[in-house]
């Protein structure tokens, strides 16, 4: 099973940035590179939702509350999965989870707050 080590989150003020990180193992470069590499968050109370994902052609969509502010990217060569957020919202506060071939990781929080 596919293993996967999110990184990157903190606190961090409105209008502010962050790039999380997602390392991927236990998979060789090959298979992942085959598979969708997607982000999602969840906040408290709420359920977990899609964030961002790319494709193994590097097609990219994203939550419309997230559109031109986060840009999903992925290094093959690596085995790892990015999510570059700006201009950051307090609504944006919650566990960020990283997600490949079914696969979960432990999560990253992210707190936005002044």
């Amino acid at each position: 099973q596919v293993q996967l080590v999110e990184s990157g989150g903190g606190l961090v003020q409105p209008g502010g940035s962050l790039r999380l990180s997602c390392a991927a193992s236990r998979i060789s470069y090959i298979n992942f590179s085959k598979n969708t590499g997607s982000w999602y968050r969840q906040a408290p109370g709420k359920e977990r939702e899609l964030v961002a994902r790319i494709t193994s052609s590097r097609i990219a969509n994203y939550a419309e509350s997230v559109k031109d502010r986060f840009t999903i990217s992925r290094d093959n060569a690596k085995n790892m999965v990015y999510l570059k957020m700006n201009n950051l919202k307090p609504e944006d506060t919650a566990v960020y989870y990283c997600n490949v071939e079914e696969s979960w990781g432990q999560g990253t929080q992210v707190t936005v707050s002044s």
